[in-house]
């Protein structure tokens, strides 16, 4: 690449990147503001009807409950709903924007109720570490980060001299690569526990409460960081062979070694290269973790779908589309600008 193309691209770069932070910098703006208007809860309770407001007063001097109260606060826009049981059971809910507070019973502000509600509950707010969308961007990020160190040595097994570590490798990419990832998961988190005896709430203490929550994200975690080393493997060998064999008989001419020409001369070379296919395959990583549902495992989509089942509403499915559409965008535009700045200097 000639100097001028060089100087143009980092140009175009540095343009691209100031467009981008001024862009960014309006919506930090604008969310300021508005969080600085957002409605506080107290402000939403005051805003009850007659009928809610005296429930409850009698409930502070009354053991009997009868009105549960539904706070959601996402920073920008909040929600409150009241809703009684009984025979003359009330129901009535609110949103809080821009300082106004607004009836949520229907027509508009009904939709941007629920969409908060559900947005809310799926972002796991105010629950433990593991849960919605800490669950889903956990969980990939840790299978990425160990499928990734467990590829470097199938892609190095596989293109060994050594035929018995080079059919191994390839056999474990072709049956990872092969078969369904919903179907390993099955078999690792029920059939494994079958064979040896053992169940994966028993790694964990025996009162403890969430040892099947955890036992169910240590099988994820496993059958999701297997395949993705299989997938990331053939990554890693491809960037790996791209590399001029030249550099493999300078090395040797030097007096190195097979593992330290890797080390110090090969794979620093390929990495660059391994960098756009791995950050595609992250994001796959991302959609591919809603498969957790299946094994009861609390993440965007199997709260949308609990939440689903108990209101009857499929209106829930849309901000979980949005949200998994965020965390991809949010991921695709970070490696976008690694990949073009680990570019421009080639």
């Amino acid at each position: 690449m000639s100097k001028f193309k060089k100087l143009v691209d980092f140009k175009n770069w540095q343009k691209s990147t100031k467009t981008v932070a001024m862009v960014i910098l309006a919506i930090l703006v604008v969310i300021f503001v508005l969080s600085s208007l957002n409605v506080s809860e107290q402000d939403m309770l005051r805003n009850a009807s007659p009928e809610i407001e005296q429930i409850i007063e009698d409930e502070k001097t009354s053991s009997r409950k009868s009105l549960t109260i539904t706070y959601n606060d996402l920073g920008v826009i909040s929600y409150i709903s009241f809703t009684t049981s009984g025979a003359s059971a009330l129901k009535e809910s609110y949103v809080g924007f821009a300082g106004g507070i607004y009836g949520a019973d229907e027509g508009g502000w009904k939709f941007a109720g629920q969409m908060v509600n559900y947005t809310y509950r799926m972002l796991g707010t105010g629950e433990n570490l593991l849960h919605g969308v800490k669950l889903t961007l956990l969980l990939t990020t840790l299978s990425m980060i160990i499928g990734a160190i467990f590829s470097v040595f199938l892609a190095l097994g596989k293109i060994s001299e050594n035929k018995v570590i080079s059919k191994l490798s390839s056999a474990y990419i072709f049956f990872f690569r092969g078969t369904p990832l919903l179907i390993q998961m099955f078999v690792i988190y029920f059939s494994v526990p079958g064979i040896f005896g053992f169940a994966w709430r028993s790694l964990f203490a025996a009162g403890d409460p969430e040892a099947v929550y955890k036992g169910a994200f240590i099988a994820a975690l496993i059958a999701f960081s297997l395949n993705a080393a299989a997938y990331c493997a053939e990554i890693v060998r491809a960037a790996i062979q791209s590399i001029d064999k030249g550099q493999n008989e300078a090395a040797k001419a030097l007096g190195m070694g097979y593992g330290q020409m890797m080390r110090t001369i090969i794979i620093p070379q390929s990495i660059r290269r391994m960098i756009p296919p791995l950050c595609n395959e992250f994001v796959m990583m991302i959609k591919d973790v809603s498969l957790v549902f299946a094994i009861s495992l609390m993440d965007i989509t199997t709260i949308s779908k609990t939440i689903m089942t108990s209101e009857g509403n499929y209106l829930v499915f849309i901000p979980a589309l949005l949200i998994y559409l965020v965390i991809t965008a949010v991921f695709t535009f970070i490696f976008g600008k690694i990949e073009k700045r680990l570019s421009i200097y080639e």
